[in-house]
């Protein structure tokens, strides 16, 4: 008979960025339905919660003090500061993850996006999505109630300095369909955790 061998790979950090209004939040809660086994990293922010927001499952809420002592001990793996706000990913979580050949899913913008994939290189996958037009994201925009004119404004801007970044991503999904861009978001994992590239095979002892 022939050696066994043993097969395995490094975690993969996937992340999914896009304007607000893309629908990134509903396709990251479908992406986690089916893989539950992917490992959410939470950020930290200095913003104030919003709404139902709750510590420790939307973000991580801290001071602009507690944020820069992690930011300043090279505790995050990227930083940004948005709207007035600091935001910043924890980086012991994903390295551990990638050791342990665990993958780590991230909802960040172009900024964090372009760090972690210089940080991680290649066991970074980015995803960028955006909605159909950009008539429909203002439409989405405007549906929300939670913006006045000018905020409004500022995002549809955002959002067009965004779609330049678009080259930097490996994948784009234009989310026209729920369940269609769902389905596009699981079939990249798949096909990412398949890269023969990240797989390593071992003989046994």
């Amino acid at each position: 008979m022939g050696a066994d061998f043993t097969f395995y790979r490094h975690g993969i950090v996937f992340i999914v960025s896009g304007p607000s209004g893309a629908g990134k939040s509903t396709l990251v809660e479908g992406l986690m339905a089916r893989f539950p086994e992917l490992g959410l990293s939470i950020s930290y922010t200095t913003r104030a919660p919003r709404g139902a927001e709750t510590d420790g499952r939307e973000y991580l809420f801290v001071t602009t003090e507690e944020f820069a002592r992690r930011r300043d001990g090279d505790e995050l793996a990227e930083w940004a500061e948005v709207h007035g706000a600091l935001y910043g990913t924890p980086r012991a979580p994903l390295d551990d993850a990638i050791a342990a050949g665990r993958d780590m899913l991230l909802d960040i913008d172009v900024q964090g996006a372009r760090r972690l994939k210089r940080v991680y290189r290649d066991s970074a996958v980015a995803v960028m999505v955006f909605p159909p037009s950009w008539d429909e994201l203002e439409r989405r925009l405007r549906n929300r109630r939670t913006d006045d004119e000018a905020a409004i404004a500022r995002r549809l801007a955002r959002a067009r300095e965004e779609a330049d970044h678009l080259p930097e991503y490996d994948y784009f999904i234009r989310n026209a369909d729920r369940d269609d861009a769902v389905a596009q978001l699981i079939a990249i994992v798949r096909a990412e955790r398949a890269r023969v590239s990240r797989i390593v095979v071992e003989p046994a002892p």
